[in-house]
């Protein structure tokens, strides 16, 4: 995934998790960068208008970066849970971060049909692991 991409998909991630706006301080502890790299790189998605910034308060997806995360943040969990589920990755999440860009949506439904359903392993809901988008996997 570009550097673009996984900042935006942070961005999602956080405003989700924390709510907006997102400091380039939390972005940069997601994703294991330096400050300086998370604001440079916000500044770049804020000049292709995916998100606003304000110095010293943070990032805030625009009405097109929250569309493209959106995206981003599906193929992210599809990935997430087939790495942890089925390939028993422990570095599932961040396997999934690089990746997310990179699969297509085709890609992504397909990985969806070979994951084990949650309620079979004992979680006892019976549904799929990627049946709930927001859900951090």
């Amino acid at each position: 995934m570009s550097g673009n991409e996984r900042y935006l998909l942070a961005v999602y991630i956080l405003e989700q998790r924390d709510g907006a706006p997102v400091s380039s301080g939390s972005i940069a502890d997601l994703l294991d960068r330096s400050p300086a790299s998370a604001t440079e790189q916000v500044r770049r998605l804020a000049g292709e208008d995916l998100v606003t910034h304000e110095p010293y308060e943070g990032a805030t997806l625009t009405d097109a970066g929250r569309e493209r995360a959106d995206r981003l943040h599906e193929a992210y969990v599809t990935l997430s849970w087939f790495f942890r589920s089925v390939l028993d990755l422990d570095t599932h999440e961040r396997d999934a971060m690089e990746l997310a860009g990179v699969i297509g949506p085709e890609v992504a439904e397909r990985l969806v049909t070979t994951l084990p359903v949650e309620g079979a392993e004992g979680d006892g809901d019976g549904s799929s692991p990627v049946s709930d988008p927001m859900r951090d996997p």
